[in-house]
């Protein structure tokens, strides 16, 4: 199953990592040092403009940015068929 994450972005559920809610995780400062390293990678994708993301989207491949929340991303993750 895929997960849409805005704009045209579908990913295969089984490649997700983790997703963290970027309102709250951005307060840690280990969290500030993986986004700031992320970001120096060429393994990250923008969803939407820069300043409109709430969630980060960790996958096996590349770390994206969602202007989805991750309470959203959560909900629209769970299937009943899975």
């Amino acid at each position: 199953m895929f997960l849409h994450l805005g704009s045209d972005i579908l990913i295969n559920k089984n490649k997700i990592i983790c997703i963290l809610n970027l309102e709250t995780s951005s307060l840690k400062l280990t969290t500030q040092k993986f986004l700031r390293n992320i970001n120096k990678t060429n393994n990250t994708k923008y969803v939407s403009p820069k300043g409109k993301e709430k969630s980060i989207i960790i996958t096996t491949d590349r770390c994206f940015f969602s202007p989805i929340s991750s309470i959203t991303l959560l909900k629209r993750s769970i299937n009943k068929e899975d």
